[in-house]
């Protein structure tokens, strides 16, 4: 089991201590939500931190089923990818094994 290491993180002018495996990534998702915390910020300003909280939370949540998305669409063409060379791997073979 990997052991956890604390991580103090600014998100949004607040500070939370998080215990993590990996520090780099924890840091690096605590950058992108605060990111995306201050850019919601900035096209509403004047909203309550709760509004903007919840807005930011929808576009880090789009953001998300759009990679699952392009993921999901990827694999799907390489399956059939994988599938038109397995099958002309097997006419192959049997082309060149005349028995």
């Amino acid at each position: 089991m990997t052991e956890k290491k604390k991580l103090k993180v600014k998100i949004f002018d607040k500070e939370y201590s998080l215990l993590v495996e990996n520090q780099e990534i924890a840091a690096e998702l605590a950058k992108y939500v605060n990111d995306v915390m201050e850019e919601t910020r900035n096209e509403l300003p004047g909203q309550s931190t709760e509004t903007i909280s919840i807005i930011a939370s929808l576009n880090i949540a789009y953001d998300l089923f759009v990679e699952k998305n392009k993921f999901r669409e990827f694999s799907i063409q390489a399956t059939d990818k994988i599938k038109k060379i397995k099958l002309l791997l097997n006419e192959s073979a049997s082309v060149s094994d005349p028995s």
